[in-house]
């Protein structure tokens, strides 16, 4: 049988070398139009980018003639295992019309006999399977059956097999013989997007390429290259925003790039390419990461709304705001990542300036916020409204210390309240710019007097002269007037501590001594200090006692609980009642709310109960 490649003309070789500048043919004059992905489709390994280890291994293995039987390639999509696939099947057959080349060889530079039509997938020797839609056993014996015959032209029959993890059990089962011991003339190359659905048994019998993905600034070079031969003007940083949107693949940076040069209809700038991928503005995101940083609500509401008012989606703020968080992290981390040209020149030095002023923690507080709160904008009726919340959340914490942080403070204070030590902090720090970004270190523990709520009036000693602070003093006698003063406020989770958590001391006027429970949590301390400031305008300290203390609120009202019950189940009326009614029980005892005739005749040791 004759091969499709030996009937090729001089002429047409021609042509086609000329064409092969990054691997594919050039389309000829009137042509239809092909994609940028299948026109510089890479044709030899001189082609493939971003993948060097590939190729020097298979490199090695040619020039020392150690070649396998079966190639296994996985990697994500558009990475390049069909087309390298391809590859290897063109480099196995590769023959000169004048019989130059008698074996393998890497090194094509000009079109051989079977290499137009291994490329285009025609050749009759080299056979293409998907096994997407061929996963039964049945196909797999047909390719047994078939590779015991000698190959039609070629040096070697080559078997493709795309998205082998799809085949059956049972065809993996069948496979397993023939590609342990092939003939001498077959060769298997396998491609995979899930290696691991692979069997062992499968994988074992293959030699390996885990093909990487394409980094950023490879692929920005990759594509500037093709916009010079396409005769097309490209902005730099539209090339940036397509490589990263690509996300390591080389496909998709393709189709990308195709499809910004058909919106632009003209030079291809970055907004243009922002506005096609839906992105937001990649500054206005910068100066929102700036609002939040120094805890700036309104204006990190105001750029937010802003943004969503021109046709941002909120999930894709908040993603692009994750991503510039985790660029300054790594900037932190490892400085010469801020080099990377795929990053616009504004974003690269914004990102040297915040990774030098904020600490890692806050950064990787920011990020996890960020990451819950694309869960929730995704879930949620109302994205924007939800994505404001993620936007309080983080610029309210911009103003708190870590946990580690507030305990450091007090060690270094010797125990003094963190608020005391954060005060003098703010005193140091008072003729700083308002704009600027401040280090959580430097923050003090309590939130600025400006976004604290009003405190109550009770026991108001007299209004504060400062028109800075924003509530009068209080003064608070007893433990339990704390607690109160925690229930007007609104505040469950310090109310639920301090009637659980807490046994009292000793408490005087700005000094309070308490005992812990081993629930309590870590930063309680910490945060009564700095609520009681903002309730009672003045500095108190929260002092933890090794004295056992007082039992907890919650412990004593227990209790008086089990009294009342106790008391109300010695009765005989109730005892008379549990008699007539088998397995009932007093649950509750509750205080009734009398008037005043009918007080004097209930007894005393029921005035304050009933049963159930």
């Amino acid at each position: 049988m004759t091969d499709a490649g030996h009937s090729s003309t001089p002429s047409d070789d021609a042509a086609g070398q000329t064409g092969f500048a990054l691997g594919a043919r050039a389309s000829e004059s009137g042509a239809e139009y092909r994609v940028l992905a299948r026109k510089y489709r890479p044709a030899s390994f001189d082609d493939l980018i971003g993948q060097e280890a590939l190729v020097r291994t298979v490199s090695n293995a040619f020039e020392t003639g150690r070649i396998p039987q079966a190639w296994i390639l996985t990697g994500v999509r558009g990475v390049g295992k069909t087309t390298t696939a391809r590859i290897l099947a063109r480099a196995l057959n590769y023959e000169l019309p004048d019989g130059s080349v008698s074996g393998p060889s890497i090194r094509m530079p000009t079109l051989g006999v079977h290499c137009q039509a291994i490329m285009e997938s025609r050749h009759i020797d080299v056979l293409e399977m998907d096994a997407a839609s061929h996963t039964g056993v049945d196909d797999v014996r047909q390719i047994n059956d078939s590779v015991r015959y000698a190959p039609s032209s070629a040096r070697y029959k080559v078997y493709i097999i795309d998205e082998v993890h799809m085949l059956s059990t049972a065809a993996f089962n069948a496979f397993l013989k023939t590609l342990e011991e092939p003939p001498e003339h077959a060769k298997f190359v396998f491609a995979t997007t899930e290696i691991r659905k692979v069997p062992v048994t499968v994988l074992s019998r293959c030699q390996r390429f885990d093909l990487k993905r394409v980094d950023a600034d490879v692929l920005m070079t990759h594509l500037g290259n093709i916009a010079k031969k396409e005769g097309v003007e490209v902005e730099s940083e539209a090339l940036g925003i397509v490589a990263r949107a690509a996300e390591g693949s080389v496909r998709d940076s393709l189709s990308l790039f195709d499809q910004a040069i058909a919106h632009a209809a003209g030079v291809v700038r970055a907004e243009a390419v922002r506005q096609m991928l839906g992105l937001a503005d990649r500054t206005r995101v910068i100066d929102l990461f700036e609002s939040l940083a120094r805890g700036d609500i309104a204006a990190a509401f105001q750029e937010f709304r802003d943004q969503y008012d021109t046709g941002a989606d909120p999930v894709v703020v908040l993603s692009d705001l994750a991503e510039f968080v985790n660029f300054v992290t790594r900037v932190k981390i490892v400085p010469a990542t801020a080099d990377n040209v795929a990053f616009g020149e504004t974003e690269r030095l914004r990102a040297r300036d915040f990774a030098a002023k904020l600490s890692m923690r806050v950064l990787s507080r920011m990020w996890q916020m960020l990451l819950k709160g694309i869960t929730e904008v995704q879930g949620a009726t109302r994205p924007a409204a939800a994505a404001e919340m993620v936007l309080v959340r983080i610029a309210y914490v911009a103003d708190l210390p870590t946990p580690d942080e507030a305990i450091r403070m007090l060690d270094r204070n010797g125990g003094e309240s963190p608020v005391a030590a954060g005060s003098a902090a703010s005193q140091r720090t008072s003729g700083a710019s308002a704009s600027s970004v401040q280090s959580s270190a430097a923050r003090t523990v309590s939130a600025p007097r400006a976004a604290a709520e009003p405190a109550p009036r009770p026991r108001a000693v007299a209004p504060m002269a400062d028109p800075a602070d924003a509530a009068p003093a209080l003064r608070l006698e007893s433990f339990a007037e704390l607690v109160a003063l925690a229930g007007e406020k609104r505040d469950l989770i310090v109310k639920a501590a301090l009637e659980a958590d807490m046994r009292l001391v000793r408490m005087e006027d700005g000094r309070l001594e308490v005992a812990l429970e081993r629930s309590a949590a870590r930063t309680l301390v910490n945060d009564l200090a700095r609520k009681l400031e903002q309730w009672t305008g003045r500095r108190w300290t929260v002092i933890v006692s090794n004295e056992p203390g007082q039992p907890t609120l919650r412990s004593q009202a227990l209790l008086q609980k089990n009294e009342r019950e106790r008391v109300a189940e010695a009765d005989p009326r109730v005892k008379d009642v549990l008699a007539r009614f088998p397995g009932a029980k007093v649950i509750e005892v509750r205080k009734l709310a009398l008037s005043p005739p009918d007080a004097d005749v209930v007894p005393d040791d029921l005035a304050d109960g009933s049963d159930e």
